[in-house]
């Protein structure tokens, strides 16, 4: 064997390739690709930063070439590509990329449009004043500095970062096996939640989350449902569902709709954006649009789809959200570099780390402080020795033969340091007079008050963490700004039918307030006697009160005691299964805090002609066309103005002819034509419809029509049915009269229902007993009678509503499908 075999160590091919292959995926880790925790930074991002700062590249001095910063980058720091310099710049300039940029950038730097910023040698920046605070204090030996690529240069590891960089511009990056997505966030709301933090500790992720309710994107745009944002803040990672800002117009002169695009989702480029929905329109996959036109300026982006005739804005919108990134998600990873290691974090852990980041910079630069001071006390210390004793030091210094002798006979006489014999060789003759000895002595002063205030801080964990608080509120007063980007709570899932422009749906609401929909096809027609199918998981306590069938373009109109009214589509009802019991209506619509429901109206089509009718509790009954309420708005309309006090009990829909009855709390009730009530405005206040006795109030009213009768209820649980035909026919605005005695038996009246043979009702009391009746039990009897016990209650529980139920047996002739199995449960 020759001594050069001898001298080659066998090694293994396999060992090799994965430790070096670790040792690679662990530079791209550490060295580009994630952020560091403290600062939020990636190394390009903080040398580009540093060299600007080096360069005296400040936000109130004049712009520098972007090809000076990154030749600098590139020759000092980064031993990388000036593109890859140039291109971090310019995002770091970039107001659509950057909620809050650290570069002010002179020139062409891209667009939304996916334009490409101009060439290096013709742009300019500068840092912005928020850049300059995450570089202060950094000569104050408050970070850790290593040396640069060809150790000729000290470079920081971090940056002191006064304001939390991670969230508040967010990161991307992929690094080897894994990446990082994290979203920006808005400066006022993550400072209150690290201030929170601060002085809670305990606190949970859902309680961090009221201060900072989820990302705030710089092109603004709705984020739809907040589950997705709890996901990634509880566990780090998670999904948004991110939406254009969109608004309808009429476009008067072509009798159509115009949907108008006003802020994209983010990331989203808008010239490909529009090139999609072209090409969506001449493939035919949405039909009924005249033209798409980018109509964006300088004051915003704006893309104009126009629709033909008689096309439902909403459909289209929806189609466009499924087909095109109008509507597109953002998946968060909350992965960044925690002590040279990566690291999957939660929004609590996130924080955590900022404030510890915080806390070591400043007990850092506390200490550089306090040594400071100190230095210049003992300087100031021998200063006024020699002041005190200045012609004795001036004689001194006259005898001595040089500067050294000087300096040790002042040593030895006055028993000064090296430093301060020095500074008083140094003293410039001036300092003699009356008013710079004044001078040195109030700096005195104040140098000691500094070093026992520094002293007091780095003895006080409480002072650290105040003085992190004060900075974020300072930052917050001079940077921050409002939310851009909207959360909506909740989210409705785009489903086949949403697709279809007209199919039967059958709409059920529950006594609790739920919704939902179903195709009719659902519903098999049944032979009589069959025991039907499930139409809804329902509680006991909570059953179906109203059902409609209705094409998916039908609009209801949803009431509520405030007097306002607001609008949703069939196709907007969320769609559930046969047995589920649906969404809640106040989910759906955007109620005020203090808004119940009290009426909910199935409108086919809004005609002229027609009218809603509406009734208040201090007896105020107002018919208004339906057309005024033809055009719907998000936010809900006002419907009829009511003065303070009042409440809106009840709305119905009737054709103008029909004849209305009233009933309050006393026992006394009206029954006249709906011609004698003068249609009025929208907002007016309306008619009087019934004179009502001081204390009395309305607690229910019904348009009636032939041979029905009317279930009159009261609180102690008794009640009647009586046939309309009982009631006088009177004119509006009278007293009434009698349609059950409220003596000390009976209570007051809770509710009246128009009612027939087949109906079913539910009765509820304040204690929560529900009983459920057939119509065809209670007899029918004369108007001014005591009625007989529909529920037997307890002394102190009291009746509280009843119910019409429309229960989905009875659905059985609305559907076509063959009689199959008449027993079939579903």
């Amino acid at each position: 064997m020759s001594d050069i075999q001898q001298r080659i160590d066998g090694i293994s091919i396999d060992s090799e390739m994965k430790q070096s292959y670790l040792d690679y995926a662990m530079s791209v880790i550490i060295g580009r690709a994630l952020p560091d925790v403290r600062d939020g930074l990636k190394p390009v991002h903080r040398r580009i930063m540093f060299a600007m700062r080096e360069l005296r590249n400040d936000w109130n001095k004049p712009y520098k070439k972007s090809a000076r910063i990154v030749g600098d980058v590139i020759g000092k720091y980064h031993p990388h590509g000036d593109s890859a310099v140039y291109d971090a710049t310019v995002r770091m300039a970039q107001k659509f990329t950057l909620r809050y940029p650290f570069v002010d950038g002179q020139g062409n730097f891209g667009s939304v449009d996916g334009d490409p910023p101009a060439a290096m040698r013709y742009t300019e920046v500068r840092m912005t004043r928020l850049a300059h605070q995450m570089l202060e204090d950094i000569d104050k030996e408050t970070v850790d500095w290593q040396l640069n690529y060809d150790e000729t240069l000290n470079e920081p590891m971090v940056l002191p970062a006064k304001v939390p960089s991670l969230l508040l511009n967010g990161s991307s990056g992929i690094a080897v096996g894994m990446a990082t997505n994290i979203p920006p966030h808005n400066l006022n709301e993550l400072a209150e939640a690290i201030k929170a933090l601060i002085d809670n500790s305990e606190l949970s992720v859902n309680e961090l989350i009221e201060y900072l309710p989820g990302p705030d994107f710089p092109t603004g745009g709705i984020i739809y449902g907040t589950e997705g944002i709890r996901q990634a803040y509880q566990t780090g990672r998670g999904k948004l569902r991110i939406r254009a800002r969109i608004d309808i117009e009429r476009d008067k002169k072509n009798n159509s709709d115009i949907i108008i695009v006003k802020e994209l989702p983010y990331q989203v480029n808008k010239a490909t954006l529009i090139e999609k929905m072209v090409h969506l329109v001449k493939d035919r996959q949405i039909e009924g649009v005249r033209y798409i036109r980018d109509e964006s300026d300088k004051e915003g982006i704006r893309v104009a789809i126009a629709l033909k005739k008689d096309q439902v804005a909403e459909v289209v919108l929806n189609l466009l959200y499924k087909h095109t990134p109008l509507e597109s998600n953002f998946g968060i990873i909350f992965l960044a570099v925690v002590n040279r290691r990566p690291e999957l974090m939660n929004l609590k852990e996130m924080l955590e780390h900022f404030i510890v980041h915080r806390k070591e910079i400043i007990i850092r630069r506390t200490r550089y402080d306090l040594k400071k001071a100190e230095a210049r006390a003992h300087i100031l210390e021998g200063l006024i020795i020699a002041l005190d004793n200045i012609d004795e030091v001036v004689a001194l210094i006259r005898a001595a033969a040089s500067p050294a002798e000087a300096k040790a006979q002042l040593m030895e006489r006055f028993s000064l340091s090296d430093a301060q014999s020095q500074a008083i060789l140094d003293m410039r003759l001036q300092r003699l007079t009356g008013l710079e000895r004044d001078k040195i002595k109030q700096e005195h002063v104040e140098i000691l008050q500094a070093i026992s205030r520094y002293k007091e801080i780095l003895s006080s964990e409480r002072l650290v963490l105040q003085l992190i608080k004060d900075e974020l509120t300072e930052i917050q007063q001079t940077f921050g700004d409002k939310r851009l980007t909207k959360i909506v709570s909740e989210t409705r899932e785009i489903t086949l039918e949403d697709m279809i422009v007209q199919e039967e749906m059958v709409v059920t609401i529950t006594t609790a307030g739920y919704i939902k929909r179903n195709p009719i096809t659902l519903y098999r027609k049944q032979h009589r006697g069959g025991k039907g199918k499930t139409g809804m998981g329902t509680k006991e306590e909570d059953l179906v009160s109203h059902l409609f069938v209705a094409s998916t373009h039908h609009t209801f109109m949803f009431f509520t005691n405030q007097g306002r009214v607001y609008w949703c589509k069939v196709y907007d009802i969320p769609q559930g299964g046969r047995t589920s019991k649906g969404k809640a209506i106040v989910n759906l619509l955007n109620f005020a805090a203090d808004e119940r429901l009290t009426t909910v109206l199935a409108v086919p089509e809004f005609s002229p002609g027609n009218y809603v009718l509406m009734a208040t509790r201090q007896g105020v009954v107002k018919k208004t066309d339906i057309m005024a309420f033809s055009r719907p708005r998000a936010g809900g309309i006002i419907a009829i103005n009511l003065p303070e006090g009042d409440e809106l009990m009840a709305a119905r829909l009737t054709d103008g002819t029909r004849q209305v009855f009233l009933c309050t709390l006393f026992g006394k009730s009206i029954r006249f034509p709906e011609t004698d009530i003068r249609a009025s405005g929208r907002i007016s206040r309306g008619v009087r419809g019934m004179r009502l006795v001081s204390g009395d109030r309305l607690v229910g009213m019904e348009v009636l029509t032939y041979g029905q009768t009317l279930l009159t209820a009261t609180e102690n649980g008794y009640g009647k049915r009586t046939s309309i035909d009982e009631y006088p026919v009177q004119k509006r605005g009278g007293k009434g009269v009698i349609t059950i005695k409220t003596n000390e038996r009976n209570g007051r009246v809770v509710t009246i229902l128009v009612v027939s043979d087949e109906d079913e009702i539910m009765l509820v009391t304040d204690a929560g007993k529900i009983i459920r009746l057939a119509i065809g039990d209670i007899s029918v009897i004369s108007r001014n009678t005591q009625g007989v016990k529909l529920i037997d209650i307890e002394a102190s529980e009291r009746l509280v509503s009843a119910a019409r139920l429309a229960e989905q047996e009875d659905a059985e002739v609305i559907a076509d499908d063959e009689a199959g199995d008449d027993t079939d449960e579903g």
